[in-house]
């Protein structure tokens, strides 16, 4: 998956047309820098360049308008932690057990599995991670040992954004750390997490980079600063579109930074939500179905675009089938390198896509699979399979919504489906651990479209308890 060297655009081309590289970054070096801005839960439409209309995300929307916008792009996985492991190996989760999101007693990635920056720190990158991990909170998988010259963030699933005396203190895994050492910090953290990554830019700017940037926003819990409150006074959506103008804030932090330094236009940047938005942060997947942790689209389809002034054309869109999983591909393929396993990615490299050597879709096909649930897409056609409910089928150039069942009047589709489902199968493993009663109980309800008039509507206690436990996880 080598990228040819041709498709670079060199420095003298670049000050030919106005845009003066650094001294010594782009004279001594070709490679891009790569970060992957990996939101939390964000709803499909819940920024300015995937539909919001009420919230405002200048810096983001700016971003993606100059870039390369994606249509029809997923994540592997509908909650955080396998969302995150499928982005950090490039190869679906399942097939190392990592299915469900791991509770503080389970362990992460598997160790037998190189990550991106395992493979972009043997290219010569300087590595970093900051924000949330939620891979694994003993010695051997945390950031440090997993590729990361420099972690800034917190092991757990989530945590305030601002400091505390509960989940601050030495030994805790929502404490922020500062490589494997516990420090603290002031303020709201997704400032403190824009203005970390740029301080890294301006100590790291001499070489390539590899940044990992996962805030927290916009999961819960729904917190933000009493100014960014105060700007969306009588918002419907408050505490979300002030969590989102800060999120947004940060990302122009660090934008800011590149372009100070002159490298912005050599940085590819991938923009993503780690699954869709929740049923309880005031999220919206319009016009997807469902949200975080169910198997319609609107659990793992996600807002995404990918940015690079020096190599692609900015102001498109993209169409084709594609994942989360062609993040690890796509970067070693941009750096220039080759990469050999006896453990094959899933994923694949989007350029040659975006610019124009291939046809086609990256995918043909999409699996997904979390304990009681799976699902696979194909073509226009997505199939949902749930234990004790069976299957559902849907066409989703007609039905886009989800709503109209086609198992019984399209048998020959299902079972193709069926038979490609059990073919992807028989090359996973048990997951090592699940999510337990509360996850199953949610499921059942959803996908037998009961969600909300057992939970909304009629505030059943035993199902908003099951919520409450998932919340906290």
């Amino acid at each position: 998956m080598k990228l040819k060297q041709a498709l670079f655009i060199s420095p003298l081309l670049l000050t030919a047309f106005g845009c003066q590289p650094s001294k010594t970054t782009w004279a001594e070096s070709s490679k891009p820098n790569i970060i992957v801005m990996l939101v939390d839960d964000a709803g499909y439409a819940d920024f300015g360049f995937a539909g919001s209309k009420d919230l405002k995300s200048p810096n983001i929307d700016k971003l993606a308008t100059a870039g390369v916008r994606f249509t029809d792009a997923h994540v592997s996985a509908s909650v955080c932690g396998p969302s995150r492991a499928g982005i950090m190996v490039g190869r679906y989760q399942q097939r190392f057990g990592f299915e469900c999101n791991p509770s503080h007693e389970y362990t992460g990635i598997d160790l037998n599995e190189r990550t991106i920056a395992n493979v972009l720190k043997e290219a010569g990158y300087t590595t970093a991670a900051f924000g949330k991990w939620h891979l694994g909170d003993g010695p051997a998988y945390r950031p440090n040992a997993r590729g990361f010259d420099y972690f800034w963030g917190f092991l757990a699933g989530g945590r305030s954004y601002f400091s505390n005396d509960k989940q601050d203190r030495e030994g805790t895994v929502h404490s922020i750390r500062e490589n494997d050492q516990f420090t603290t910090f002031d303020g709201y953290l997704t400032d403190r997490l824009g203005d970390k990554t740029a301080e890294f830019i301006g100590q790291n700017k001499e070489k390539p980079f590899f940044i990992y940037w996962a805030p927290n926003a916009v999961h819960t819990p729904l917190e933000a600063t009493e100014a960014d409150l105060a700007l969306f006074d009588g918002h419907p959506r408050q505490q979300l579109a002030a969590m989102t103008w800060a999120l947004d804030r940060a990302v122009g932090t660090i934008v800011n930074k590149l372009k100070q330094e002159y490298l912005l236009e050599n940085t590819l940047i991938f923009f993503l939500s780690d699954n869709g938005g929740a049923h309880n942060n005031q999220s919206s997947n319009l016009p997807l179905k469902g949200f975080k942790g169910n198997k319609y689209e609107g659990g793992h389809r996600v807002p995404f675009f990918m940015h690079w002034p020096a190599q692609l054309e900015g102001g498109k869109t993209y169409d084709g089938l594609s994942s989360s999983l062609d993040i690890f591909a796509t970067s070693v393929d941009v750096a220039g390198e080759e990469f050999s396993s006896d453990k094959p990615l899933d994923g694949v490299s989007l350029l040659p896509y975006l610019t124009g050597e291939k046809d086609g879709n990256p995918h043909d096909q999409l699996f997904w699979r979390k304990d009681q649930m799976a699902a696979t897409r194909k073509g226009d056609y997505k199939m949902i399979r749930v234990e004790k409910l069976g299957y559902r089928l849907y066409n989703l150039d007609k039905n886009l919504g989800e709503t109209d069942d086609l198992r019984s009047a399209e048998p020959q589709q299902l079972d193709a489906m069926k038979q490609s489902m059990e073919q992807w199968e028989s090359g996973l493993m048990q997951p090592l651990w699940t999510e337990g009663q509360a996850w199953d109980e949610v499921t059942w309800w959803i996908h037998e479209d009961l969600f909300e008039n057992r939970v909304v509507r009629a505030k059943n206690p035993e199902a908003l308890k099951a919520l409450k436990e998932i919340a906290g996880q």
